[in-house]
């Protein structure tokens, strides 16, 4: 009863209101027409008549009659026909019509508000008489009402999303989006909502969002048990009411890898059998662990965590397959140990924390059994080092190598010598028991270390090169003092003649000033009357223990004891000293002195050298001035032998130089004609068949011909022209007459004379030929091809006056002139 009430009251007031408002307007327009009947005769404004906003119209029009919009009117149309309605704008006359008369608007097909949501247009009435608009034009706009016509569009037909196995309840895993066309401001056409069709019951959907979420816990989500879902989501718009349209996509989504499962042996125990001959870092086998995880999650560790020999095999893991590889760190032999047992341990190299509570490792027996096998024989020692005098006698023992067969028959071994280490054959070695003996006489100053291989083979395979072993052998040659020491090389010196107390007796080329000034003080003092001129030095290829010691003394059989000494110097050298004074170089010009040179070691060797002292002629200050020619020539430096050899080359380019000289005086040349009485016949054939004037490849002849053709500044080619301060002379051009009546003597002088103005003509000395023969040259052309014509007429009776010879061409060529003529 109060909601009539209250409706009553809101009624009454509305009405009161409106009765209000236009009894104001009509007081208001009253008042207005009074005063424009005042100002009628002043200014008049034109008052619009009509005015409209928008029309509605419903997309999808189905209709076969034109739909039909709303109507336009004017204030200024009477009715009586003289008013036209006229439309403008979007599709107007197309897509929309208005009816010129009643101003009925209609669309004339179905649209879509998908494509175009609105239409401006604009509108006019004119009259129809005159054509002139009755009011100003007027625009409005035809909006299209939204139908539910579209179906909701996901943006991608197929999504892929991702979540890790075990996950929670309501893990997000992907958000998938659909859009509708239609018009989301119209009820409900673009209201979506989400579900899932498919995926039931691992995973929903929201439906407001459509954010797919896991519907089921960790033990229900394994990837082991199944990594790929299909999920179907469906949208449907009006809010999924009944009647709605849908729309749907499909979510393929993959359970990721977690580390949830550790790694097991496939068995408890893995057997391998190997040689005993394997080497060392090689695979003994592989063992396999399996691990329903994938990529990082299955890589493993392998450890060997128990068993017997621990330091004999390693473990590792092959990245790829991961495998554990187990490899040999010692060499095996199957007579010490036939067989090994493993502990082996494998475990996740990434685990996962969630898991730490279960039992990470699994593990298993690995058993290696060794393989006998017949192996070569083996030497105790991986090399021998031996030592034997140089003296030894041939067939001494030197030493013995030894070496055993491993396996467990201890087949008996057979030795040799590798005969490529030992070429010359000074060793042997006893087959049976490795002993090592001389077969030839040592010098260790020839070698002194001798490295040889033994070759150790059972007896059972002396055939089988793969069942032999072999060991180097150093000998060392030790030293025995069988060579006597020697002069360090030849020595040669002189001393001075007819040398006076206090004097230098001699002078040589190593002599130090130090050892002159104090041989002048020695000799000075009176104490001494000898000097020295010499010092030796030996050399001896043995090397005893302790070095050498040399001891030089002069021989006793020498003649020169008189005249020179020898003084040991303690330090393996001597010195020669004078014993008198006044040599005589015309009575004797060479002393050769012996000196005696032993070493200090047992046994005992010495030897006799031989030092040259020749006599010269010297000035005050104890300097060589001259001596006999030996001693020229080889203070000259050059011996006999070079001398001649330089004469030779010397005599050889003298003969050379005048075997030249006789050559060239007898080359002469040949005259053509010896003299003028010695005429011969001579034939010179000339085998070049010219063209005549009318060869011209040789030059081009139209420019004799023509020359009023021709380039007025046609330089040279042959040489650089220069700038001129002056400009040369306008060449200047003289026609030639024809070649009945052409005088070339006039063409060639005025060449000559543009060729001397010319400032890029040639030096004076060089020569400019100018020929030119024509039809109109006095000798006539001398080519038979060009001289006669073939179209010409020829009088051949002559041919009759040469003789009996020349009648049967005067009939042939007479004859057929008659023949012509006639």
């Amino acid at each position: 009863m109060r909601t009539w009430i209250v409706l009553l009251l809101w009624a009454c007031a509305h009405i009161s209101v409106n009765a209000v408002a236009l009894s104001r307007g009509l007081v208001r327009r009253k008042t207005k027409e009074n005063e424009g009947q005042q100002d009628k005769g002043l200014l008049r404004r034109s008052k619009r008549g009509w005015m409209w906003k928008q029309f509605f119209l419903q997309e999808e029009y189905t209709g076969s009659e034109h739909q039909y919009i709303g109507k336009l009117h004017s204030d200024m149309d009477r009715g009586d026909g003289t008013v036209t309605y006229v439309l403008t704008g979007e599709g107007a006359g197309t897509i929309f019509v208005i009816d010129a008369n009643s101003g009925d608007l209609h669309a004339t097909r179905s649209l879509d508000r998908e494509e175009k949501p609105y239409y401006t247009l604009r509108a006019q009435a004119v009259n129809r008489k005159t054509g002139i608009p009755l009011e100003p034009e007027t625009e409005f706009i035809v909006k299209l009402h939204d139908i539910n016509d579209n179906e909701p569009k996901f943006d991608k037909e197929v999504y892929t999303a991702t979540v890790p196995e075990g996950s929670h309840i309501g893990t997000f895993v992907t958000h998938v989006t659909a859009q509708d066309a239609d018009d989301e401001m119209f009820g409900y056409s673009a209201k979506l909502a989400y579900s899932i069709k498919e995926g039931h019951p691992y995973f929903s959907v929201e439906p407001n969002t459509g954010i797919i979420r896991t519907a089921l816990g960790p033990a229900d989500m394994d990837r082991e048990q199944r990594e790929h879902y299909q999920v179907v989501i469906e949208a449907k718009d009006m809010a999924g009411q009944r009647g709605g349209l849908t729309g749907s996509t499909t979510v393929n989504i993959s359970l990721t890898d977690v580390n949830d499962n550790p790694p097991r042996f496939a068995q408890g125990i893995y057997q391998f059998s190997v040689p005993e001959i394997i080497k060392i870092g090689s695979s003994v086998g592989r063992i396999r662990a399996e691990d329903a995880d994938i990529g990082r999650n299955a890589e493993m560790d392998f450890t060997i965590t128990g068993g017997d020999s621990l330091d004999v095999f390693d473990i590792s893991t092959d990245r790829i397959t991961q495998e554990g590889i187990l490899i040999l760190k010692k060499a095996l032999d199957y007579e010490t140990k036939k067989s090994y047992t493993l502990q082996i341990e494998v475990k996740n190299s990434h685990p996962y924390s969630h898991f730490m509570n279960q039992d990470p490792t699994s593990k298993a027996t690995v058993r290696v059994i060794v393989e006998d096998v017949d192996e070569p024989p083996q030497f105790k020692e991986i090399s021998y080092n031996m030592e034997v005098k140089e003296d030894a006698p041939v067939g001494a023992l030197i030493g013995s190598v030894s070496a055993i067969d491993p396996d467990s028959r201890h087949s008996p071994v057979k030795y040799s010598i590798d005969r490529h280490t030992d070429v010359d054959r000074i060793f042997g070695v006893y087959a049976g028991n490795g002993s090592i003996f001389l077969q030839k006489p040592l010098d260790r100053e020839e070698s002194a270390w001798h490295n040889i291989s033994v070759i150790a083979t059972e007896f059972r395979h002396l055939d089988n090169p793969e069942q032999t072993s072999r060991v180097p052998v150093y000998i060392r040659v030790l030293d025995v003092n069988d060579n006597p020491p020697a002069l360090a090389s030849f020595y040669e010196t002189f001393v001075c003649e007819n040398a006076k107390a206090g004097q230098l007796y001699s002078n040589r080329l190593l002599y130090s000033p130090e050892e002159r000034k104090a041989s002048q003080q020695h000799t000075i003092a009176g104490r001494s009357m000898r000097l020295k001129i010499q010092t030796i030095s030996a050399v001896d290829p043995d090397e005893p223990i302790g070095g050498h010691r040399f001891m030089f003394s002069l021989a006793p059989e020498s003649s020169v004891r008189a005249n020179f000494s020898v003084r040991d110097n303690g330090d393996n050298t001597a010195s020669i000293f004078t014993r008198r004074s006044g040599f005589g170089r015309m009575h004797k010009s060479i002393h050769l002195v012996s000196v005696v040179i032993s070493d200090g070691h047992f046994p005992m060797q010495s030897s006799t050298g031989t030092l040259t002292i020749r006599v010269c002629t010297c000035d005050r200050n104890g300097n060589m001035e001259m001596c006999n020619a030996e001693a020229l020539s080889s203070s000259a430096g050059l011996s006999t032998g070079a001398l001649v050899a330089i004469l030779l080359c010397i005599l050889i380019l003298l003969l050379i130089v005048v075997l030249f000289a006789a050559l060239k005086r007898q080359k002469k040349k040949e005259p053509l004609i010896i003299s003028k009485e010695d005429v011969r016949d001579n034939v010179v054939s000339y085998n070049d068949e010219g063209g005549g004037e009318e060869d011209t490849q040789a030059f081009d002849i139209g420019a004799l011909r023509h020359p009023e053709v021709m380039e007025d500044s046609k330089l040279r080619r042959d040489i650089l022209p220069s700038e001129s301060l002056y400009p040369p002379p306008p060449l200047r051009r003289t026609t030639v007459p024809s070649r009945e009546n052409a005088d070339v003597r006039d063409f060639i002088n005025q060449r000559v004379q543009d060729n001397d103005s010319n400032p890029t003509a040639p030096p004076y000395d060089s020569l400019a030929t100018y020929a030119y023969e024509g039809n109109g040259s006095v000798a006539e052309s001398l080519s038979s091809l060009g001289s006669v014509s073939s179209e010409g007429e020829h009088d051949y009776n002559y041919l009759s006056e040469w003789g009996p010879r020349f009648r049967k061409l005067a009939d042939m060529y007479g004859g057929e002139d008659s023949d012509r003529d006639s």
